[in-house]
């Protein structure tokens, strides 16, 4: 997708949806198609002006129909072939009447398009401005239009799947259950403030306070869901450990399917972390190498004096380290072919069973049977798991990558396919709702008067009416749009 810009063109939210918008609506770079977008009032215009129809029979753009053609400047000189299509509002994506012209996917092709487009009178779309113009005509509420922005971003089927849930709907639906419930209460609150003096109490306090309390606990199963699925949306950390030329690097390169890391013989050439995303059957795992071990750095009072470790290395070793005490998983790689030395075996001594995996690399050389098996003993003995691989031949990746999402899902639980998440700012949101909620079952055990209740109730409401767009100010919608890529 082309590169988010600051929304700082932008007036205000609503202020500009009066104007004609184009974008390139595809990723940049050269492809096999490319599309420009055009939304507003002047759109079917717009393309009548741009297309020249290949029929000889055709007498304008019929609405949802490809049109096949040639696109022309104002000279007539044709700058692609390519198809068109006009969806009229308020039945298109935006809600307004909208063109969209399909050429081939050079960058020259859909400059040349988009300026042709910008010289006729449109005007160059900002960031998000195209979902924007579809919540503001209501063919998409906030958590709606948010989630396309979410399952453009989405680095995996799960990732994409959660955005999905939000996109139809389920999370918009649990909210209007739970303001429906919130306005029920508050109206029965404020026919306590209007009439004080009637026989029959309309809300007895302690009831007030429960079904506060059961609002607020509503709204904390929505927040459960925020932790659950960050692994599934943000990627769960896995560390490369072991010592210099233990072939954690190689073994990045091999898991990956490319040549990230600099591969040498000479100990010591990893001296800072490398990270890469690796796709785990829908699991996003940052995948880290880190600078190897070596000396009396993890704990070991001998100094080997041919391992000495200079100031740079020592810091690389540092931060290797530190990622492994913060990562839900470590692969401590140990050279299969080489004995077990002494920084490997306090090393694994410190490590905890439940997120490491020894992996025994180079086990395709000879002597990887005899030392290899030295190390699985090592292994057993401290309860760690092992497997056997070649960063080389690939003998065994296929059993690592099985044993590391075993061990990735146990410090992060599959989302349920019904599960919605709330994204953060989503979650702030409801997290100041819950403050509100509590706060007034709080207040409701103290006796408190209904009217100053009624505050805390109202803003509940107001909170959860700023989750769905119903009460969204242009400062809001501005920061949530400019967000967003070109030309969606």
């Amino acid at each position: 997708m082309s590169s988010t810009a600051p929304g700082s063109g932008r007036d205000t939210a609503r202020d500009t949806a009066r104007d004609t918008i184009v974008a390139i609506a595809t990723a940049s770079g050269p492809g096999a198609v490319g599309i420009v977008r055009v939304s507003g009032t002047a759109a079917q215009t717009l393309a009548h002006a741009l297309f020249r129809s290949s029929h000889p029979e055709f007498s304008g753009l019929k609405p949802r129909r490809l049109h096949h053609g040639s696109l022309v400047d104002a000279s007539g000189r044709i700058l692609d072939e390519g198809l068109v299509a006009f969806m009229p509002g308020p039945g298109s994506f935006t809600g307004e009447d909208t063109a969209e012209f399909f050429c081939h996917g050079g960058p020259a092709v859909l400059r040349a398009v988009l300026e042709e487009l910008l010289a006729l009178g449109a005007r160059l779309a900002n960031p998000g401005e195209f979902t924007l113009r579809a919540f503001l005509s209501g063919k998409l509420d906030l958590t709606q239009a948010e989630a396309v922005a979410e399952a453009i971003a989405a680095p995996t089927r799960a990732a994409l799947h959660l955005a999905q849930m939000k996109l139809s709907g389920a999370l918009s639906r649990r909210i209007a259950t739970l303001r429906e419930a919130l306005e029920g209460l508050r109206a029965r609150l404020c026919l306590a403030v209007d009439f004080p003096e009637e026989d029959v109490e309309c809300l007895p306090l302690p009831v007030l306070r429960q079904e506060a309390l059961a609002a607020g606990e509503d709204v904390a199963r929505l927040l459960a869901g925020v932790e659950r699925a960050r692994a599934w949306r943000e990627g769960v950390l896995a560390v490369l450990a072991g010592r210099v030329n233990a072939g954690k690097s190689s073994l990045l390169n091999s898991l990956v399917g490319r040549r990230r890391a600099l591969v040498s013989a000479t100990p010591g050439t990893t001296r800072d972390y490398l990270e890469e995303q690796l796709d785990l059957s829908g699991l996003l795992v940052r995948l880290v190498d880190t600078a190897g071990l070596r000396g009396p750095e993890v704990g070991v009072e001998a100094v080997d004096p041919v391992e000495a470790v200079d100031p740079v290395e020592r810091e690389g070793q540092d931060l290797s380290r530190a990622f492994m005490g913060r990562a839900e998983a470590v692969l401590y790689v140990l050279d299969a072919a080489a004995p077990l030395h002494f920084v490997d075996r306090a090393a694994l001594a410190g490590l905890a069973p439940g997120r490491t995996l020894v992996v025994l690399n180079k086990s395709d050389l000879p002597g990887s049977r005899e030392c290899g098996g030295e190390a699985e003993d090592a292994a057993r003995a401290l309860g760690l798991a092992f497997v056997r691989v070649s960063a080389k031949t690939g003998e065994g990746l296929e059993e690592l990558c099985a044993r590391l999402r075993e061990i990735l899902l146990g410090a992060c639980a599959e989302p349920d396919p019904d599960e919605v998440a709330p994204n953060a700012r989503q979650a702030s949101v409801l997290r100041q709702a819950r403050e509100e909620l509590v706060a007034l079952a709080d207040d409701a055990e103290a006796g408190l008067p209904y009217d100053i209740l009624g505050v805390r109730l109202e803003a509940a409401c107001r909170l959860l009416s700023e989750l769905t767009g119903e009460i969204a100010p242009d400062e809001v919608l501005n920061t949530i749009f400019s967000k967003f890529c070109l030309g969606k």
